[in-house]
């Protein structure tokens, strides 16, 4: 399968929204608040590369509630259609965008007209890493017994921040606008 196929069997925005269950405060927070700079010229240049967008994410997700909204108010201003893939059930795609060998998540595969990669973004930015590296430290090994339990409570914490910081959407929104300046 090509990657406009990929595309076509995607969630549009809204079906993926409308899946969202326990990150669902956090992400519409994020996109309902995220102000997009005024970027006029990035996002003529965007537009005029007529660029399409398939996301690997997942609705559980606290990398995903922090990054796709981000992507859908880059995409609604640059006129860029996104379509999102549950990465749990293409993992046959998955398998061709690992991180380090593994299934992180969100990756985001920018497509021209003919279904060609002309760029991908993801999973995070370098500071959103370095973020949630600090508080990993503080878990105890996975065989731990206590390690599940301390593992949520970590995530709890790092949604709450990514929800409240918009520096961390800011870092996001860079990052992804650096990938896209890059496309030819």
């Amino acid at each position: 399968m090509n990657l406009n196929d990929w595309f076509e069997k995607g969630l549009r925005p809204e079906e993926y929204i409308s899946e969202l269950e326990h990150q669902k405060d956090g992400f519409l927070h994020i996109y309902e608040n995220f102000q997009l700079p005024a970027d006029e010229d990035f996002f003529n240049k965007v537009k005029e590369k007529n660029l399409r967008a398939v996301a690997l994410a997942e609705v559980w997700c606290g990398h995903c509630m922090l990054n796709v909204p981000v992507l859908l108010r880059l995409a609604e201003k640059a006129g860029m259609d996104v379509r999102l893939l549950p990465r749990d059930q293409h993992l046959d795609l998955m398998e061709q965008y690992l991180t380090n060998g593994k299934r992180v998540i969100p990756i985001f595969i920018f497509i021209d007209e003919n279904g060609e990669q002309v760029g991908k973004w993801g999973p995070i930015t370098e500071s959103t890493k370095a973020f949630v590296d600090e508080y990993r430290k503080e878990l105890p090994p996975k065989d731990d017994e206590s390690y599940d339990e301390k593992f949520k409570a970590m995530v709890k914490i790092v949604a709450k921040t990514f929800k409240e910081k918009p520096h961390f959407w800011d870092n996001s929104y860079e990052s992804m606008k650096n990938i896209l300046n890059e496309v030819k």
